[in-house]
């Protein structure tokens, strides 16, 4: 039977309908939802073969960012060009964001400072974090060097707290590791061919790293609010390695010490965001609203999601060269230690230092992690047992 060649317009429009449907129903996270693409994409649809897909996952995995938003993206371009990626990444992002920016403007009314429930999705947070930063550190971290490069990341952003450290930690890791790392070799000699010109690639890398530059500076120069929103945002979705889990130190760090917002209102949409379906990192959305309104909340939500965007596009048309280049591995082995290290002084503050405030918060907190990490709970329930404890513990304490 033959089939009728569809026309450009109906390829986005099927595109849209199909990454929608998985917007609404994707729970459990970047790997569930490579696993949906995969049934949905590569099973049902045969929209590329399963090869291809295996190289867009390795190169998502590869680069910081959202993996599986960056997956969905690479599938839309894989199947109509830049604005078949574009409308994938709407379809699949739009449900959680509209969710969540709806969810922020109800709960502006309430009081939730003093609230029992908070104090235990605090708790949920250190759990969740610590489990992710120790599975980053296993897989990016395996020998002394990279170690050392991590303790240096941790060491100096703990003590240098600015918007420019960061950036100049992964500068100086990306040297070291280039330095130590330069003669690794990979093994792996399979070819993908993308539908992006070299020049284009090019453009869209050199616009990564030109804004992760300027933005801190600009931020200095002026007193906007959005450069700054904007600044943050993009500064967070450009340095997360392992998913949104791991994004949540870093936005924890640019807008609760600063006075953006309150740690009570953090953490309560930290929880909503658990509930919905879609990338963890629409939780952007919930803060940008908090913050400056649902116009803030759509800023946020493009800021934190540009980076990954332009990763992706930027590397697809280099990616079989990028990681064949010894040198490049290397530098990027640095950057992925200095990383680890970053997330575990956020983690320390103010996560650890604003939640674990007695014995028996470090108690909860213990169980609360063995049912994720032994137990193998999901976290959305993980998050229903915190807030449930943390009434429980408010009123008994």
């Amino acid at each position: 039977m033959k089939h009728e060649k569809k026309s450009g317009l109906q390829v986005l429009i099927e595109i849209l309908l199909v990454s929608t449907r998985l917007g609404f129903t994707s729970f459990g996270g970047p790997v569930a939802h490579l696993g949906y693409f995969h049934n949905e994409y590569i099973r049902r649809r045969n929209w590329m073969d399963e090869k291809s897909y295996a190289d867009l996952v390795a190169l998502c995995q590869f680069l910081p960012g959202p993996a599986s938003s960056q997956v969905g993206i690479g599938i839309g371009v894989m199947r109509a060009g830049v604005l078949g990626g574009i409308v994938s990444f709407i379809g699949f992002t739009l449900p959680s964001v509209i969710a969540l920016i709806i969810f922020a403007m109800i709960l502006q009314g309430f009081d939730v400072g003093e609230a029992g429930w908070i104090h235990g999705l605090k708790l949920v947070a250190v759990a969740v974090v610590a489990h992710a930063i120790l599975g980053m550190a296993e897989k990016l971290t395996p020998d002394l060097k990279r170690k050392a490069i991590a303790l240096f990341a941790l060491v100096g952003t703990l003590l240098w707290q600015t918007a420019f450290t960061q950036v100049g930690v992964i500068l100086i890791a990306g040297f070291v590791g280039y330095l130590l790392y330069k003669g690794q070799t990979d093994k792996d000699e399979s070819r993908v061919q993308f539908p992006i010109s070299r020049t284009f690639g090019a453009v869209c890398l050199a616009l990564f790293f030109g804004l992760l530059i300027l933005l801190p500076i600009l931020r200095e120069m002026t007193s906007l609010n959005w450069v700054a929103m904007f600044d943050s945002f993009y500064r967070s979705g450009s340095l997360v390695f392992g998913g949104g889990h791991v994004v949540l130190p870093l936005l924890e760090r640019e807008f609760v010490p600063t006075g953006w917002m309150s740690e009570e209102a953090f953490l309560a949409g930290y929880g909503a965001t658990q509930a919905v379906p879609g990338p963890l990192f629409t939780f952007a959305a919930y803060l940008g609203t908090v913050i400056s309104g649902w116009q803030g909340g759509l800023l946020a939500t493009v800021a934190i999601f540009l980076p990954a965007f332009l990763l992706v596009l930027g590397t697809l048309p280099f990616w079989d060269t990028l990681r064949r280049n010894e040198k490049i591995r290397g530098a990027l082995m640095g950057v992925n230690a200095a990383v680890v290290g970053i997330l575990i002084s956020a983690f320390y503050l103010p996560i650890w230092t604003s939640s674990i405030l007695a014995p028996i918060d470090f108690a909860f907190a213990a169980v609360l992690f063995s049912m994720l990490v032994f137990w193998k709970l999901p976290p959305w329930i993980i998050v229903v047992i915190g807030a449930l404890g943390g009434l429980v513990l408010g009123l008994l304490f």
